[in-house]
């Protein structure tokens, strides 16, 4: 496999780490065994899979960064990294928050994602 698809991959695990760290707690209510679970608890669970999050996203930067030999510039990495990370948010607050609704706004800041992206690789 190619150093960008390899970082592409592992930008894309790390964010589903990241997403689970920094939202999964949201849903703990409606599991039985951590509904009663304290803050300091919730945080120690979500620093343990923010831990996940970056044995994917550092290799990922380090594989993908043209100055390591990767195929991506600093600036290309960052907004591949926001877009796998609003991609894969907006998927997990479908799929886990039922009552979730995505609006015409949601679509533009997309749109405007695209567009960063093409400005991004523009050479």
């Amino acid at each position: 496999m190619s150093k960008a698809i390899f970082t592409i991959l592992f930008l894309v695990i790390s964010n589903v780490f990241m997403t689970l760290a920094w939202c999964g707690h949201l849903k703990f209510e409606e599991m039985g065994w951590l509904k009663k679970t304290g803050i300091f608890s919730i945080i120690i669970l979500s620093w343990g899979l923010a831990l996940f999050e970056y044995m994917f996203q550092v290799p990922a930067n380090r594989i993908g960064f043209e100055g390591n030999g990767g195929p991506f510039s600093l600036f290309q990495l960052k907004v591949i990294q926001e877009v796998i990370t609003l991609v894969v948010f907006v998927i997990f607050a479908v799929v886990a928050f039922k009552n979730i609704k995505l609006n015409m706004n949601h679509l533009y800041a997309s749109v405007c994602l695209v567009l960063a992206v093409y400005f991004v690789f523009k050479k």
